[in-house]
């Protein structure tokens, strides 16, 4: 294991050291491999392979830009479009600007090479943490819904297919097992759809290994804490199991009850400890106090995660807070060198094998955010498309770029989506420092997201559709409109929520019924993306919408307050989201009432993950 983690080392050593020379020949066999593509050939770089051309005729392109190809692929058309190999799938990612999963064309040969960066993971991980091979982690994933578009192929999210892939389920077969795989949770509860059986086998099958658990985690730090909320609920029946030996009638799917009964085993003295510490009024440290051998907890807390940190704090008594890795759908980006660094100065470094990346820079004319005092984006001006771009190694410590990312499927490189070409990933990053000569970057936000609790990302532009959707269907009949709105992803419960402040007029002389404003909340939630509504509805990842109506006055309020703390009046606009604690705790001393969505808006598997002149598929 030793020489295996060297040699893992000694290839990040390499490739950063030489980073420039390596996206130089990334982008050599990007191109020279897809040189009968359509997409190259319609940018008239047939035959070119060099930087220099494929800088000065290629656009720098959006998901929207790539839609009518991706189209025709999704409708079955098998010519080479955007890469040169079959497409085997399509991946979902989390959400364009517009919050619906994107379809990322990938081929087959991608389930083979997926693994590379995890594999450098633990060689990382052993430096700051040893002894993390002689253990387990108890890693709460899970499977989501799948479609298929027209043509027939499959389209489902990244980590489904990989959890669904011949690598993944077979990899504690062979002399390379690597520990980092090394799970409590048996594939067939990861596998399970119904989340109730998966959840629950997952957690009963870790609290039986308990004292083999050395690091917990799960995909965000959200997924994470409802994993623990729900061992509050279900402690009761999870401890019986445990006495017994025998599984709860709820879990009904087979193939996990087979799994986890090769697991559980009656033992009244680990049902006695679970029911004495879940008992405690204070749960205060329960990670820790169930699984005392656990050194971290392994989730993304960067970005919108942050909000989750002091929840996390709270369950594990401070346990580090991990985050290893930085990808997304489209590529695998690079990794956490210094893991049990603060969340608040994680400093991803990019791995110069993973794609050929460039970056937009943010602080130009043409990319600039004006803010006011309480740092809440107020404009959001237009790039231009063809704006310069920098390369890897050019990169400046303390700016901040949009990454732009050209991928490729090699024999020795790890891709998620085939035929990218100066693809905008959406992704603000600030470069931190250096590793060699690879920059390392925080990571700043996403570009354009609004509101965000899970995987949802909802922007300014669909919040304040789905708001003018339900006033004008709702409040008009009543005489009454909305003056001014504002929002607040709310997470100090589990799950969160969207919470809408409302400040309306009122010219007619009846009172509204407070129907009225459950059935705005409902119409907001159905009018919003296909992503958000998963969560409502299947993943249970997101809470019922929430409006507050607020006193008349109340945004003249924010207004003085934003003015106080240095703010233009010439610039100023209400927020449309807002994150600071003194404007919530503004917005909240002036509530008058509030009402909560009666029920879950309508969410259709597949629904909105592609739509075509020809074809709608549900």
């Amino acid at each position: 294991m030793e020489d295996k983690n060297n040699k893992s080392l000694q290839y990040i050593e390499d490739v950063t050291t030489n980073a420039d020379e390596v996206q130089r020949r990334v982008l050599f066999e990007i191109l020279s491999r897809s040189a009968n593509v359509e997409y190259l050939q319609r940018h008239g770089l047939k035959g070119h392979v060099d930087r220099e051309t494929f800088k000065k005729v290629m656009p720098i392109v959006t998901y929207e830009d790539l839609k009518p190809d991706i189209d025709r692929i999704a409708n079955g058309d098998t010519s080479p479009i955007l890469c040169s190999e079959p497409i085997s799938e399509f991946l979902t990612s989390s959400g364009t600007s517009e919050g619906e999963r994107k379809l990322m064309p990938t081929i087959e040969k991608e389930l083979e090479r997926r693994y590379l960066l995890y594999s450098l993971l633990m060689p990382v991980m052993s430096q700051f943490v040893p002894g993390l091979d002689k253990g387990k982690g108890m890693y709460f994933l899970f499977v989501k819904s799948e479609a298929k578009t027209p043509g027939g192929l499959v389209a489902r999210p990244v980590l489904t297919s990989y959890y669904k892939s011949s690598h993944f389920r077979n990899r504690d077969h062979g002399h390379d097992i690597d520990p980092y795989t090394n799970y409590t949770s048996p594939d067939d509860t990861i596998l399970c759809q119904d989340s109730y059986q998966s959840m629950y086998s997952q957690l009963l099958c870790g609290l039986c290994q308990n004292r083999e658990v050395l690091r917990v985690g799960a995909v965000f730090a959200s997924g994470f804490i409802r994993a623990i909320k729900f061992l509050e609920k279900n402690w009761v029946s999870l401890a019986n199991d445990i006495r017994t030996g025998t599984l709860n009638s709820k879990i009904n799917d087979m193939s996990v009850r087979d799994s986890v009964m090769k697991i559980l085993k009656p033992d009244p003295e680990l049902a006695d400890f679970i029911e004495a510490e879940c008992e405690r009024e204070s749960w205060k440290g329960i990670i820790i106090r169930l699984w005392p051998n656990t050194k971290y907890i392994d989730v993304i807390v960067t970005g919108t995660m942050s909000q989750y940190i002091p929840t996390l704090d709270y369950y594990s008594n401070g346990l580090p807070l991990v985050c290893t890795m930085y990808a997304s759908s489209e590529c695998y980006f690079g990794l956490n060198l210094n893991p049990l660094c603060n969340p608040s100065q994680v400093s991803y470094t990019l791995i110069p094998t993973m794609a050929y990346f460039e970056f937009l820079p943010e602080n130009s004319k043409n990319g600039a955010y004006v803010t006011n005092s309480t740092s809440e984006p107020i404009i959001s001006l237009n790039q231009e498309k063809n704006q310069e771009l920098v390369d890897l190694v050019d990169v400046k410590v303390g700016e901040e770029y949009e990454l732009v990312v050209t991928t490729y499927s090699g024999n020795t490189f790890v891709y998620y989506m085939k035929g990218l070409y100066r693809y905008r990933v959406g992704d603000i990053l600030r470069v931190s420092g250096f590793k060699n000569k690879a920059p390392q970057f925080n990571f700043v936000r996403r570009k354009n997201v609004a509101l965000s609790i899970d995987s949802d990302k909802t922007d300014e532009v669909e919040l304040q559709n789905a708001v003018k959707n339900a006033t004008s269907k709702h409040l008009y009949p009543f005489g009454a409109s909305l003056i001014e709105y504002t929002s607040f992803a709310d997470t100090s419960a589990i799950p969160g929520h969207y919470v809408l402040y409302w400040e309306i007029s009122q010219n007619g002389t009846n009172p509204i019924p407070h129907s009225v404003f459950e059935d705005c909340c409902l119409t907001v939630e159905e009018s919003l993306n296909s992503v958000y509504r998963q969560g409502r509805v299947c993943d249970k990842s997101i809470g019922p919408l929430e409006i507050k109506l607020v006193e008349n006055g109340t945004f003249d309020k924010l207004m003085d307050y934003a003015l106080s703390q240095g703010a233009s009046i010439n610039q100023y606009k209400a927020p449309r989201c807002v994150k600071s604690a003194p404007i919530v705790e503004l917005l909240n001393s002036r509530v008058v009432s509030n009402y909560f969505s009666p029920k879950c808006p309508i969410w259709v598997p597949g629904h909105k993950l592609w739509c075509t002149s020809s074809t709608i598929q549900n």
